[in-house]
């Protein structure tokens, strides 16, 4: 690939922007010159002008599914990943409900001989753990596998663990990640009792989905993970966090200092359940969305340290399997192409500063699952970027959609940032138009 250099551009890394200049020989980021008058100290075979953007350290998506094997009806490594690197996005852990499910070690090699050949980003998997899978758990490679994910009483796939004695021997598993979906299922099917004279054709309206899936089912499942965390010395991290309740039994102390952990989704920092009446079962999600309150007080536990790491939850369906009310319409978006830029405009609405959101979207999760040499703008590390520009109004369109299912619930919202460029191992995979599609990303390494 030889040598490229980037300048004139703003870096934005380690709490800072400052105007400078990045050299990427092959796959690694050579040097990082922090004065735009600065050269590099060997000729360049590529020389690219920022012209003043914001270059990036490369996304690390902690939270995707990109649905292969057997969900290829409604999104694909190819076409996901494709997306993903049109959002800025050049690392992703996928996870384990899919068809069949990542529980075993044989499908856990071939999910990753698939991504092996057919993902534009780096990738990682998790395994699924569920109630009889737990023998498994002690032959993981800690450093090829992201961390073990388990469905505490609710899912949409076919993995779960309800099982008081499994759930104990998942969460003794050391030297390993252990990722909670928390909702209680209990409480959940107790609620659908309430609501069930109610129900037309076996359905609800969308509005009934946050009376179903209730911060109470959050909050139980949740209480839960973190006293058999506490107890067992878990190195816990719970995903999409949703409500106010939760964030209490989180707290600021730096990120290396903390063994429970929590992340907050791209969906839940931009939309609450008062935006269902305008986009409907389009923004449906598990768990669901919560009031405003909610969303602002997220937005709020990310400010100040209490949520570590912002991911996507990209979870693609099928439009017309979004269809229907709070029963009968699938959960989950697809938005890993637009979930960079979305939350960018929060930072031009003064509600995050940029380096924060890079911390949340790019330090962090390096920190947290210890990737090797990914997440931060430092000469050695490998030379995963993205470069970004504010000064592009846009209206989100699904004729722009690459993930496979071809449509956005973003469809129709304005933005003013863009993706310039994104780099992969120092491949220019995105060009601001289109995907090298090509090019195959190379597989996660935890330390």
């Amino acid at each position: 690939m030889g040598r490229t250099w980037i300048h004139n551009a703003n870096i934005v890394n380690e709490g800072r922007v400052f105007n400078g200049s990045l050299v990427i020989d092959g796959s690694r980021i050579e040097q990082v010159l922090l004065d735009v008058s600065e050269k590099p100290f060997q000729p360049c075979d590529n020389i690219i002008d920022a012209d003043g953007a914001y270059l990036l350290p490369g996304v690390i998506d902690e939270h995707v599914h990109f649905r292969e094997p057997g969900l290829t009806r409604k999104a694909d490594i190819r076409y996901e990943s494709m997306a993903a690197v049109a959002g800025g996005v050049t690392s992703i852990m996928d996870m384990p409900n899919t068809l069949p499910p990542t529980v075993t070690l044989d499908a856990l090699e071939q999910k990753r001989a698939l991504m092996a050949d057919r993902c534009l980003t780096n990738y990682a998997c998790y395994f699924g753990a569920t109630n009889d899978n737990t023998h498994f758990l002690p032959l993981l490679d800690r450093h090829h596998v992201c961390g073990i994910k388990v469905f505490m009483g609710a899912s949409t796939g076919n993995i779960l663990v309800n099982n008081e004695d499994a759930l104990r021997e998942v969460f003794s598993v050391q030297d390993m990640l252990v990722a909670t979906h928390c909702e209680s299922q209990s409480v959940i099917n107790a609620n659908l009792d309430r609501y069930r004279p109610m129900m037309d054709d076996d359905d609800l309206p969308i509005s009934y989905h946050d009376r179903i899936r209730t911060p109470e089912a959050c909050l139980r499942s949740t209480t839960q993970a973190i006293r058999l965390a506490m107890e067992l010395h878990t190195h816990l991290h719970i995903l999409h966090v949703s409500t106010v309740a939760e964030l209490r039994y989180f707290n600021s102390l730096d990120l290396s200092k903390k063994n429970i952990t929590a992340e907050a989704c791209t969906g839940y920092l931009l939309f609450s359940s008062a935006d269902l009446k305008k986009k409907g079962s389009m923004i449906k999600v598990n768990p669901a969305l919560k009031p405003n309150s909610n969303c602002d007080a997220l937005r709020h536990a990310i400010v100040k340290g209490k949520i570590d790491t912002i991911a996507t939850d990209h979870a693609p369906h099928l439009f017309r399997e979004k269809l229907g009310g709070a029963l009968k319409a699938a959960s989950g978006m697809p938005i890993i192409q637009f979930s960079l830029i979305c939350l960018l405009e929060l930072v031009s609405k003064d509600i995050f500063t940029l380096p924060l959101l890079v911390e949340k979207m790019c330090h962090a999760p390096a920190l947290l699952y210890k990737i090797k040499d990914r997440g931060f703008i430092r000469p050695g590390y490998k030379a995963d970027l993205v470069l970004v520009k504010d000064d592009n109004l846009h209206i989100i369109s699904n004729t722009e959609v690459l993930s496979k299912c071809r449509w956005t619930p973003l469809n129709g919202d304005r933005v003013h940032w863009k993706v310039m460029k994104t780099f992969v191992n120092g491949r220019e995979v995105y060009d601001g138009e289109k995907v090298d599609e090509s090019y195959r990303g190379e597989e996660l390494y935890f330390r």
